[in-house]
């Protein structure tokens, strides 16, 4: 089976007002649209183009089919989104049993388990550039950056807590200090030291740590964001955020892969809530570099079995066998997608999509543009 499927944006706000109007050829509404989700995710199913009106999640159940492993999002981001980090399966298990023994709603804001799944995710470019903060900057590069911000009382406090030979924990220590709420005053002193400070060095992080201020004042996460990696991917390059890294996608126009949850623990930049100690039992602090992903042959596989991305490049024509439920998307260009199983065929254009379940056999594209195909992994 072949179909096609649609969703409307999300309106959040650090979602880019033009971004996804330009990729599928609207003009833009003037707010900002954050995300397009494909996949049967509960929290936003896509539509299935067959004339039924049908979400996906209710055209799989009519055919007894199972739910999808992974959501595809289209996302756009204007601004930074919060810091935050997923859970590994077994610490989701435990973290959703005990929120429903202790009945909490769902959709209560407190809520940091909504389901017993994990979330690891994978991030691509489709914008010339996308830039991210992922993963815990190695320790020596973090010292250098924090005494270019001077010897004021925030630094020199930061500077204290970073210090010691065991950096996963200095990084824990200073996260949990950060954002403990006692250091609020050593916070704002090491924002306005971002503000004033000058390094050839750390030019890119200053300016972006500049940005993120201008938009949280006053909020610690700023504090947390200098501690990470800042990244800037080019176009078709990927990033892989694992249980337990922090990460925060910062603006540009990305293809993200992730497996079917909505579990976040949040560290910053964000209105929303924030709970520490979680926060802290679930985080990786290993400093190192950003969790770049090489594609082999076109597709990134990160090792897990909830879903794998292929991306095809089409000229005049190009192919994926599948080996589970698929969802293909196109990003550039004008391409026809079709099936060996049904013979089904249709064009996408950028911004659509299509859903194929495993039986089509091998996806075949032909035109020219830009499609990536997510499956489970092949395990």
């Amino acid at each position: 089976m072949l179909v096609p499927l649609s969703n409307s944006p999300r309106d959040y706000a650090w979602g880019s007002p033009t971004l996804l109007a330009e990729l599928t050829g609207r003009t833009p509404s003037g707010a900002p649209e954050a995300e397009i989700w494909f996949g049967d995710h509960p929290g936003c199913p896509s539509t299935v183009e067959d004339g039924s009106g049908r979400t996906l999640d209710v055209w799989l159940a009519e055919r007894d089919a199972a739910p999808l492993p992974y959501l595809v999002k289209l996302l756009a981001a204007g601004s930074s989104l919060s810091i935050q980090a997923h859970p590994s399966v077994a610490e989701a298990r435990e973290g959703f049993a005990r929120e429903e023994a202790a009945g909490i709603p769902r959709d209560a804001p407190e809520r940091l388990y909504r389901d017993d799944n994990h979330k690891p995710e994978i991030v691509v470019a489709v914008s010339d550039t996308f830039r991210a903060l992922v993963g815990l900057r190695p320790l020596a590069q973090t010292r250098r950056l924090v005494a270019a911000l001077g010897s004021t009382a925030g630094p020199t406090a930061l500077a204290a807590h970073l210090a010691g030979d065991d950096e996963a924990a200095a990084l824990r220590a200073t996260l949990a200090w950060a954002l403990g709420g006692d250091a609020q005053a050593e916070v704002d002193d090491i924002i306005a030291a971002v503000r004033q400070a000058a390094s050839t060095e750390f030019a890119a992080e200053l300016a972006a740590l500049g940005r993120i201020a201008d938009d949280f004042p006053g909020d610690p996460g700023v504090v947390v964001a200098l501690l990470m990696n800042l990244v800037e991917l080019r176009q078709g390059q990927a990033l892989y955020a694992p249980a337990g890294v922090l990460h925060a996608y910062q603006d540009g126009l990305g293809l993200e892969v992730m497996a079917a949850s909505d579990n976040v623990l949040r560290g910053g930049l964000t209105p929303k809530h924030v709970d520490v100690a979680e926060l802290l039992r679930i985080v990786d602090t290993t400093p190192g570099p950003a969790p770049v992903v090489v594609p082999q042959d076109g597709v990134l596989d990160v090792g897990i079995p909830d879903f794998t991305v292929t991306r095809l490049r089409v000229g005049e024509k190009a192919d994926v066998a599948l080996h589970g439920p698929a969802i293909a998307l196109s990003v550039r260009g004008e391409v026809e997608i079709g099936g060996t199983g049904s013979g089904a065929s249709f064009a996408l254009t950028p911004g659509m999509a299509a859903y194929a379940d495993a039986d089509e056999g091998t996806l075949i594209f032909t035109g020219a543009g830009e499609v990536f195909v997510a499956q489970p992994g092949a395990r």
